[in-house]
């Protein structure tokens, strides 16, 4: 008779999620997984295959997460410089907080990058922030926000680039002022 099992798998890649993005990819044993998931190897093998396969789970819950709160913050905001003001310093101010954290799709991209699972992730999250700015821009350049000169796109892959960088640079404890000004200067591509 199959054992049924005992965990709540979504808690499990959640508590994984945060094992990952805390220590990274390298540093988490198995025996810290199982360890943190209070389950057996038989138990994690059965429900998550491998350290990898659980790993880009997590890493497409972590995916999923920061893109419904991105697309969360750009319906909502009143006003397109608002909104990615608000996405901008949002990121800022949780790498001032804890630096030693950065974003996971950061992480995986400098510590897993040559892992081809890995790197599509990578891939995949920074093309759905570029697609997610890209039509938020557009609305706000057919509502009159921005100028008809600008193109939606080109800004929208500025915008994911440079979100890239400041999760790098917030992790370098580079400090708020330095960030402020760098905040201050991307947000004059909109003008």
């Amino acid at each position: 008779m199959a054992r049924i099992r005992e965990f709540d798998m979504d808690q499990a890649v959640e508590r994984a999620m945060d094992l990952f993005w805390r220590r990274g990819y390298a540093e988490t044993s198995l025996q810290d997984l199982l360890k943190e998931l209070s389950i057996g190897s038989g138990s994690f093998y059965a429900a998550f295959g491998s350290k990898e396969q659980l790993y880009i789970r997590s890493l497409d819950r972590y995916i999923s997460l920061q893109g419904a709160d991105l697309e969360t913050t750009l319906d909502e905001a009143a006003g397109i410089r608002f909104a990615v003001r608000k996405v901008l310093t949002s990121m800022i101010e949780a790498d001032l907080a804890d630096p030693t954290r950065g974003c996971l799709v950061v992480n995986t991209a400098t510590e897993c990058g040559d892992q081809p699972l890995a790197a599509d992730r990578v891939n995949t999250a920074i093309r759905q922030v570029e697609s997610s700015l890209a039509g938020a821009l557009e609305r706000a350049q057919a509502r009159g926000e921005i100028s008809p000169e600008k193109n939606p796109g080109e800004l929208a892959r500025f915008l994911t680039t440079f979100i890239q960088g400041i999760r790098i640079v917030g992790g370098a404890r580079v400090g708020s002022e330095f960030m402020e000004d760098a905040l201050s200067t991307a947000m004059r591509v909109l003008d």
